[in-house]
């Protein structure tokens, strides 16, 4: 079962250029099926919700498909999965996402959880990097640009509406604040390890395009962070 719904997103997802894709998909399912073992989740509904989280995706597939889950619905139709279970993935999917965390939506079952903390882990390090560049360009906008700084705060119809200028600007504006709406404590681990990676990133980046504005912006926002982290403890 497992195998032909994977067979089915790939029919959907083959040939997403723009980060979305069956490798960023298999990422997020080894991801899952790890976190799921460190967190005595079911495997098969983590296998299901991980490989379905992006299939409606709003970017790739508009509103209503993102409202209804119709691409979901339809593959796990087509696969033969009972009610009951489709009942369960329905309701991670509608929390998985970081817009929708803006709205307060937030998985309730552990399976749910260990998806959405392995999906933002994935924004998270290299590959999080990588696909933070491929997207940018694929919109056809720069990646960083010394003249145009974050929108640090923003709510989910601020957010829907709002196209980061650039790649940069669109690690400040959502990556940076992954690490701190980590669900489980495996995902809280991953995220610490990835989110050093996009930091380091970030400062060897100013240091090289000689933006000692930005460095300092970056010194700002991590102590800033600091403390909302610490009054979350």
């Amino acid at each position: 079962m497992i195998e032909e719904v994977k067979s089915q997103v790939s029919l959907l997802l083959h040939n997403d250029k723009s980060g979305h894709g069956m490798d960023h998909i298999n990422r997020v399912l080894d991801l899952s099926l790890r976190f799921a073992l460190e967190e005595n989740a079911n495997l098969e509904i983590v296998s299901l919700i991980a490989l379905l989280h992006d299939v409606d995706d709003y970017k790739l597939f508009g509103m209503d498909s993102a409202s209804n889950l119709t691409n979901a619905g339809a593959i796990m139709n087509h696969c033969g999965i009972n009610s009951d279970i489709q009942k369960e993935v329905f309701s991670a999917l509608r929390c998985i996402g970081y817009s929708k965390r803006l709205k307060g939506f937030v998985p309730s079952t552990i399976e749910g959880m260990v998806v959405s903390d392995a999906d933002m882990c994935d924004a998270l390090g290299a590959n999080g990097i990588l696909k933070v560049y491929t997207y940018t360009l694929k919109n056809g906008d720069t990646f960083f640009d010394k003249n145009i700084f974050p929108k640090e705060e923003m709510d989910y119809d601020e957010y829907i509406k709002n196209n980061a200028n650039t790649g940069v600007c669109h690690m400040f504006e959502k990556i940076l604040k992954l690490r701190g709406i980590m669900l489980t404590e495996s995902g809280k681990r991953e995220a610490e390890i990835r989110e050093k990676i996009v930091i380091d990133f970030l400062y060897q980046l100013f240091r090289e395009e000689n933006a000692v504005e930005w460095k300092n912006y970056l010194n700002r926002y991590l102590d800033n962070r600091k403390l909302v982290l610490k009054k979350q403890k």
